[in-house]
């Protein structure tokens, strides 16, 4: 049997599409990959962080984004992460003014479809940017909060919390995130709140 060829498109390309869709869509490597909807803790969470974060980032020189903001992976790829933080100049692709270059931080939602692209492919992406500093990982079917902090020789220093007592600290961006804050409003399936 013969192998079939992979079609692959150019990042142009790709734009050029995705500027048209009705539907978001990622790319990797010449290959588009659709989005799905999030579910309703998924949006919730996502308020939550940008309610929680944008007062803080208000009085610095930081804006926040929401899921419809591209970020561009210098190694070939777009992705939608669900809130962005960019401390500085936002720098932009192009004149489309939709595809950010320089995240400072990144958060993803997680969901039991997403979670183990986010926790390794997709951080391999985010990691190559040379920008970004923080990345957490928010678990939207229980309390898990995970923290990569990027250190001064270019190593990620990991923490996590499974307490809604706990508050992180985001020095890139100088705020801190109570995680009770950020699970405001959602409920957990009855067998985790029983541990």
């Amino acid at each position: 049997m013969a192998a079939v060829a992979k079609t692959t498109i150019s990042p142009q390309d790709y734009l050029a599409r995705e500027r048209e869709a009705e539907t978001k869509n990622e790319y990797i490597d010449g290959e588009i990959y659709a989005m799905t909807g999030a579910s309703e803790p998924h949006n919730t969470i996502s308020i939550n962080l940008i309610l929680t974060l944008g007062p803080q980032v208000r009085s610095r020189t930081c804006d926040i984004y929401a899921s419809d903001m591209r970020v561009r992976v210098p190694r070939r790829a777009y992705l939608y992460p669900d809130v962005v933080v960019i401390c500085g100049e936002a720098q932009f692709e192009d004149d489309g003014v939709d595809t950010l270059l320089n995240p400072t931080l990144v958060v993803e939602v997680l969901s039991p479809s997403t979670e183990d692209y986010d926790f390794g492919k997709k951080f391999a992406l985010y990691r190559s940017i040379p920008s970004l500093q923080e990345y957490v990982l928010v678990a939207q079917d229980r309390c898990h909060v995970v923290h990569y902090a990027r250190q001064s020789d270019n190593t990620w220093l990991l923490s996590e919390t499974r307490s809604l007592d706990d508050t992180l600290s985001l020095p890139s961006i100088d705020c801190r995130l109570a995680v009770r804050d950020v699970y405001r409003r959602v409920e957990f399936p009855a067998e985790e709140e029983e541990r």
